[in-house]
């Protein structure tokens, strides 16, 4: 290969996204073939670095101490990011002077190793374009079932009127989503399909079984991770808030055959969550309760994790997977969105999905990988709202692999993948989208009424707010997640120590292997942090919601990724740095002590301090509801109960369907206790221990009626029981 001239090293500056620019050669001999980057035909380098490369299966002399000392500026990194974390914890002297600091002096060790070529272990999968054959075939590999899907997506369109899933259109909606992916589906050229092998699979009379200690690993970190999701299910967290009242309230509308598309209550919801939670009533009896919604929502969360480990095999290899799911697994953030029992796990559960099958399509230019991301994504939009934003995440992934070098020779078939990713998506879209022309002010109402002034006035210039935002968002898993005590632990960092300090220098690194080795998909996991955050960037009419865990939680994704790249590249170093075997102990002991640390404070987070602030924040309205539920086993007339209405007090409704009778509301109002007078059954009144203007009236109207004090398990939460005796007819 010609050296380079110094036109090219200017061409390659000016074009940056077509590769790294090819050194000057300035070294000596040796050096020089050790170091350079140079490209020939913008694929493999012709030199790598000796870092880089897989060992040899040849016997080769292993370095000596010396030739390979030992790496302690990248263990000195990790120690100081660990402190300056450690400093930015929630205290009564908290200040992010000093751990800003120390981060600074962290990422400067960093890039020394770096520079070092220390911690900079690359991919070992190259995006090469490897569809050769692929390429070959018609864009549309089955015209007949195309042209089929065409008319009857159409009839399905019109068949959705009304909001309402039926028989027939969801009937046709299927049969267009078949047509559509059988049409574009290339079969496998290589041995019988997966049908065949799973056939055979189940008919084979004998089969074996072989568990190899990765497996075993992956089994222990999965049965941690469950745990970390299961345990204590039912008392953390112990209590309802409003949501879900609306929630239950709409599961009940799905179980009585109101078979609706979108949801209109409370602002307007996708439909996914409650026919899950129907399903889960159905099939586990668990009834019209907390314990139904968390169910459905934890296994979301469960779901998601798989595939982050598949993403991170696609980036990386299996132990940056593994360590990107097993700290996805335990994190607070994760876990306590998918706990608490609302539609927030529905963001990532679809996110990682649509962008593990979008990589691969990528990566390997085959069409079947664009078609399962466009599932992911049709599927997905019917479950959260913050996720529609996704769309805009995956034109931006294709625009910037389209940018790079990697997409040579397969830039074509990348595109045809989009429009093939396009199309399930919007079949699958089929019914909100005929909603959303049907009443587009209820679609958009949650979304707008926080991106503008639908419901109040924007607070301040919005480019002014966003930027904000954004500041805030994007110091959220080091500094402060926010003021939302549903779903976090208030004004503490978005991730434990370790993860935190992982993530960060996670960051560093992949900007500086993105400026060495131009590779499209370190640029494209920086970016799609804050893009998938925007959901909560972009609350501009209402900047205290925003850092928000659950509009953000698309970008546990891409937050755990990074963190497992990082993590791995610096266990390569000691594996590749120190003798083998005290390489692999090192780094093995490292992997446990982290970990073992980061399992303390995350269980911490979500068992004792969530589960506290939690119960002091919200309402008891599970010890309400028994107490009614108590009454009417014995007295007989569960319209006999009520609760004296108080301002911000409980959910009158939570009452009601902790009691057992979802479709009632046990509200009545101060002024209203005169109408109880009709009723000749024995009566109680729940009131609240502040409200003494009740309780007077009580007194006076009910003189026979006897008042007492509910002591709660939650200290503030006690309220009075008033029982009035029947009325003896005389």
């Amino acid at each position: 290969m010609d050296e380079p001239s110094i036109l090219d090293y200017l061409k390659a500056k000016l074009t940056p996204w077509r590769g790294p620019a090819p050194e000057i050669p300035v070294l000596e001999p040796d050096e020089q073939a050790e170091d350079r980057e140079g490209f020939e035909s913008g694929h493999q380098p012709e030199a790598v670095p000796r870092e880089f490369t897989e060992p040899s299966t040849q016997s080769t002399p292993q370095p000596s101490r010396q030739s390979a000392p030992w790496p302690w500026q990248a263990l000195l990194a990790l120690c100081l990011a660990l402190i300056a974390q450690l400093t930015l914890e929630p205290g009564p002297d908290r200040t992010w002077k000093i751990g800003f600091f120390l981060y600074l002096i962290s990422f400067a060790f960093l890039i020394w190793a770096f520079w070092r070529s220390e911690w900079m272990k690359p991919s070992p999968r190259q995006g090469e374009a490897q569809s050769t054959e692929i390429n070959t075939k018609p864009f549309v590999t089955r015209p007949v079932y195309f042209l089929l899907a065409l008319p009857v997506t159409l009839i399905a369109f019109l068949t959705f009127g009304g909001n309402l899933f039926t028989t027939l259109n969801v009937f046709l909606w299927l049969l267009a989503i078949f047509l559509v992916m059988r049409a574009f589906w290339v079969p496998s050229s290589a041995g019988r399909s997966w049908w065949g092998r799973v056939r055979d699979f189940i008919d084979h009379p004998q089969w074996k079984l072989n568990i190899s200690r990765w497996t075993l690993i992956v089994l222990a970190g999965l049965a941690v991770v469950v745990f970390f999701r299961a345990y204590r299910i039912d008392q953390v967290p112990p209590e309802m808030v409003s949501d879900h009242a609306e929630k239950l309230l709409d599961v009940w509308d799905v179980l009585q055959g109101q078979t609706r598309i979108f949801f209109p209550r409370n602002t307007g919801r996708e439909a996914m969550q409650m026919y899950l939670t129907a399903t889960i009533i159905r099939v586990f009896g668990t009834d019209y309760s907390f314990t139904s919604l968390k169910l459905g929502t934890v296994l979301a969360g469960l779901l998601t994790l798989p595939f982050i480990y598949l993403l991170g095999v696609e980036l990386g290899n299996r132990r940056a997977g593994f360590l990107a799911m097993i700290f996805a697994g335990i994190a607070y953030w994760p876990n306590v969105i998918s706990r608490v029992g609302l539609r927030f796990p529905l963001y990532p559960l679809f996110v990682a999905p649509a962008l593990y099958f979008l990589v691969r399509g990528l990566r390997r230019g085959k069409v079947n990988d664009f078609i399962l991301s466009g599932l992911a994504l049709g599927i997905g939009l019917h479950g959260y709202t913050p996720i529609r934003v996704l769309p805009i995440v995956i034109v931006i992934a294709v625009g910037l692999y389209l940018l790079h070098r990697e997409s040579v020779g397969n830039r074509r078939q990348v595109v045809k993948g989009l429009i093939v990713l396009t199309l399930v998506a919007m079949v699958l879209f089929l019914p909100l989208l005929r909603y959303s022309l049907e009443d587009p002010e209820m679609f958009a109402f949650r979304s707008f009424s926080r991106l503008g002034s639908l419901e109040r006035p924007l607070p301040g210039p919005a480019w002014q707010i966003f930027f904000g935002n954004l500041w805030k968002a994007m110091i959220m898993f080091t500094w402060d997640n926010g003021e939302i005590w549903v779903h976090s632990v208030t004004h503490r960092p978005a991730l434990d120590v370790v993860s935190a300090a992982l993530f960060s220098l996670g960051i560093v690194l992949l900007l500086m292997r993105y400026l060495r080795k131009r590779q499209w998909f370190d640029l494209f996991l920086l970016l799609s942090v804050p893009l998938l955050m925007l959901p909560s960037v972009l609350s501009l009419a209402f900047p205290a919601e925003n850092p928000s865990l659950n509009r953000a939680a698309g970008a546990i994704v891409p937050v755990f990724l990074i963190l497992g790249i990082a993590l791995d590249a610096l266990l390569d170093v000691f594996e590749k740095k120190l003798e083998p075997r005290l390489g692999r102990v090192f780094a093995g002991g490292l992997v446990v002590v982290l970990l073992a640390l980061s399992t303390f404070q995350n269980y911490d987070l979500v068992f004792n301090k969530y589960k506290s602030s939690y119960d002091l924040a919200s309402w008891n309205t599970t010890e309400m509801g028994q107490v009614i539920h108590n009454f009417t086993s014995f007295m007989g007339d569960p319209d006999s109960a009520y609760v004296v209405a108080y301002p911000h007090w409980v959910d009158t409704r939570l009452v009601a369907i902790n009691a057992g009778y979802p479709t009632k509301d046990y509200a009545i109002w101060s002024e209203a206790i005169n109408d109880t007078l009709s009723n000749p059954q024995s009566k109680l009144f729940l009131v609240k221990l502040d409200d003494n203007d009740s309780i007077e009236a009580l007194r006076q109207l009910y003189p026979q009626g006897v008042l007492q004090q509910y002591i709660s398990e939650v200290a503030g939460r006690d309220f009075y029981m008033f029982f009035v005796p029947p009325r003896v007819e005389t």
